[in-house]
């Protein structure tokens, strides 16, 4: 991958205001300067940005129906009505509807769950659903990270008897669905202030007004903050305001008191007596509560992730885990097979998108692939495969790209659609699939600025190694979470060396395990370059190069850094 590396120098006003802030944070002007590119520029703002408080959470009750939602579920427990949680299958979903079901359980028992199955009923609210619901008595749905466009589906629940809360994220249509109370931030006509919460988030917005309205101490919603992190983790929703409250809150309680099904899926992923981070979620826990959903029925993520029992859990995540490495399997061979057909289709190197379809691919695991595409070539992506008559596809973007759009630009030969800017699902009749392909890449081509398309490095910081110090380390740890919005930094070192004992390492020696000096310092400094072993001969040539990196924990060194580097360019002369 060929990345082009972005700094902007800071100005003298800037570099001014870095000293002054890092005076009153004792914080070095580095760091200060991070800060202020975030838009934190005072001492206040950067202590609600270090210390986020539970109780700046924004009221739930500026959210538009959330009275109304509350009023229908203290009359659904009122009149002892069936109360059924539906959620999506997917890890924002399954976490939802664990958080949602765990907290009313504690005071009311004629509740159940339901998930749908990706293959026989597809996303969302399914007829299916709606018939199970009406044979086990269900007078209220309680749906959750889905539903908004589901018009036709609840106003046949409607006709049943059947009322409808939706909790939801997704960009709604312009009509919406006849449901009793909808929650989702993303309503035009919702003045709530902070849009991007994650169907988990918008699932605990609605028991924190629950809790509000009947008395309920917060604290008794604060052993459930560690499932809207790993959501907000998962569903890569921006790590910033009211998020990164909800995940900075949730990560505490994830690495002190996880509740047990999250505790058996840390065991079983190998990250038992370290500290947990955002990225852990991403890359371990996360797909493992998605697994089951890919490759089965998201159902088993739910009964593992409110299973009281440490034992039974256990049992539960080792099996939710062998899912994970079948998915891993046909994930690789997915990811090859659309390569090879990307690097055959030497007219896709010119096109601005790649849109792929295969009738032998699974449904579960498109949106990895289309993920995977989108991280190799740079390029919006959708990915499609064939149910019956039927193509499903998912779609995902690169910075500051709105797939939704593209695709809502097609509507007109779409079945169903839903989504975010970011990351979107679609539906069509197969004959479809080449027209619906051609117009979607002319929509992209008229609207994507070409540095959208560049693998781009946007550099937080120039530092040398005498700067890389413990204090360094602690301080930059405080700007965690991460996640989008609130990136890791990014440093740049330029004219470093090997120290003579940099060496290949990996199964296929495609990593790179380095010992480095620069010129100013006598500091030897560790790191771990992935799949770049191309540089290898470079590095050993004992000439200077330039690196951008990372500054992680090195799990095996405690207490030390080590450097995870993103690129190496021989230093410029």
């Amino acid at each position: 991958m060929h990345f082009k590396w972005n700094y902007q120098t800071p100005t003298p006003d800037e570099r001014q205001a870095a000293d002054e802030l890092g005076e009153k944070l004792n914080m070095s002007p580095t760091l200060a300067q991070l800060l202020i590119r975030r838009g934190i520029t005072t001492e206040s703002a950067a202590k609600r940005f270090f210390r986020p408080q539970l109780a700046d959470l924004i009221n739930p009750f500026l959210m538009k129906d959330m009275d109304v939602a509350v009023d229908r579920l203290n009359d659904a427990m009122g009149r002892k009505e069936r109360i059924l949680v539906y959620g999506d299958y997917d890890v924002d979903g399954c976490t939802a509807v664990a958080l949602v079901y765990k907290f009313l359980q504690q005071f009311y028992s004629n509740i159940g769950y339901y998930i749908p199955d990706r293959y026989d009923e597809g996303y969302g609210v399914s007829k299916k659903g709606i018939d199970y619901a009406k044979e086990t008595g269900v007078k209220l749905i309680i749906i959750l990270d889905c539903g908004i466009k589901a018009v036709e589906e609840i106003t046949y629940a409607k006709s049943l008897g059947i009322d409808f809360i939706i909790c939801d994220h997704h960009v709604p249509d312009e009509v919406m669905p006849p449901a009793v109370a909808i929650l989702n931030p993303k309503r035009p006509d919702d003045s709530y202030p902070f849009k991007h919460l994650c169907g988990c988030g918008v699932g605990f917005k609605f028991m924190q007004g629950f809790a509000k309205n009947n008395d309920i101490a917060f604290s008794r919603l604060i052993p459930l903050l560690d499932f809207c992190t790993v959501a907000i983790a998962a569903d890569i929703v921006p790590v910033m305001d009211e998020n990164r409250i909800l995940a900075f809150h949730g990560l505490k309680q994830l690495n002190q008191n996880p509740s047990i099904g999250l505790k058996s899926i840390i065991d079983i992923c190998g990250l038992n007596g370290r500290e947990i981070s955002m990225s852990d979620i991403v890359f371990k826990i996360g797909p493992r509560i998605n697994a089951s959903g890919r490759m089965e029925n998201g159902r088993e993520s739910v009964d593992l992730l409110v299973e009281r029992e440490f034992p039974v859990a256990l049992r539960m995540a080792t099996h939710i885990n062998e899912y994970n490495e079948q998915r891993k399997d046909i994930d690789k061979q997915m990811t090859e097979e659309a390569n090879q057909i990307v690097s055959r289709l030497e007219s896709q190197r010119h096109r601005s998108s790649i849109v792929l379809y295969d009738e032998n691919w699974k449904k579960g695991v498109i949106g990895i692939v289309a993920s995977r595409l989108t991280e190799i070539y740079f390029r919006p992506t959708v990915v499609l495969t064939r149910d019956g008559d039927m193509a499903t596809g998912s779609a995902r973007s690169v910075t500051g790209f709105d797939v939704y759009s593209a695709i809502k630009s097609c509507r007109d030969i779409l079945i169903n659609f839903g989504g975010h800017t970011y990351a979107a699902g679609l539906t069509m009749k197969w004959e479809h699939v080449k027209e619906f392909r051609d117009r979607f890449q002319k929509f992209v081509e008229e609207h994507i600025e070409p540095e959208q398309t560049e693998a781009t490095l946007n550099i937080d910081a120039m530092i040398d190694f005498k700067d890389i110090n413990k204090r360094l380390h602690t301080d930059l740890k405080r700007f965690a979470p991460f996640g989008p919005g609130n990136s890791k930094p990014l440093f740049c070192t330029c004219g470093v060396y090997d120290y003579g004992t940099s060496k290949v390492v990996g199964r296929e020696q495609e990593h790179i395990k380095l010992e480095l000096v620069d010129s100013k310092s006598s500091n030897v400094v560790n790191g771990i370059a992935f799949g770049q072993s191309a540089s290898a001969r470079y590095i050993k040539s004992k000439r200077s190069f330039d690196i951008v990196y990372t500054i992680e924990d090195n799990v095996f060194k405690h207490n030390q850094v080590q450097l995870q580097i993103e690129d190496i360019r021989p230093e410029k002369e």
